[in-house]
């Protein structure tokens, strides 16, 4: 799948933006990578709610049905999370704006947009040739953890 991305100069303009938002929690930061976004991809902005954690502490983030987008706060992400990193929640974040810019097949086009915004971006990784990220959607026989099985008599 070929996506239309902002140039890589502008994507690292975000992800630096992001970082300093992450490190420095100005806001002004967070509403520069929104604007950039947003004005690249020609939408509206989303209203952002900011929360200590979403589902019990199970997730990032979270779009909902009226494009409004629930992110855990820097301050709370660094706070008892076993993954913490910058990069883990400047990838939530790209992920739920994927969301929010695709609505259909949203978690499969969310994951790719948020891989293809990171790369390239980061000095401290390898220059490799840039192969587009793709998913593979696991289909055929349904397969659960907990098997019927024969009763033994």
């Amino acid at each position: 799948m070929r996506m239309i991305l902002p140039s890589v100069r502008a994507r690292r303009d975000v992800d630096r933006a992001l970082r300093n938002f992450f490190i420095t929690h100005r806001h002004a930061e967070f509403r520069r990578f929104v604007v950039t976004i947003c004005r690249f991809y020609a939408v509206k902005q989303p209203t952002i709610e900011w929360y200590e954690y979403l589902d019990w502490g199970k997730g990032a983030g979270r779009t909902w049905d009226d494009g409004k987008i629930g992110l855990v706060h820097p301050e709370n992400w660094k706070r008892g999370r076993k993954y913490n990193s910058m990069r883990q929640w400047i990838h939530t974040v790209h992920h739920e704006f994927g969301h929010y810019l695709f609505w259909t097949d949203a978690e499969r086009k969310a994951d790719i947009f948020a891989d293809n915004m990171m790369s390239g971006v980061s000095a401290a990784r390898p220059r490799l040739p840039h192969k587009p990220a793709t998913r593979v959607r696991m289909t055929g026989q349904q397969r659960s953890v907990g098997r019927r099985r024969a009763a033994v008599g």
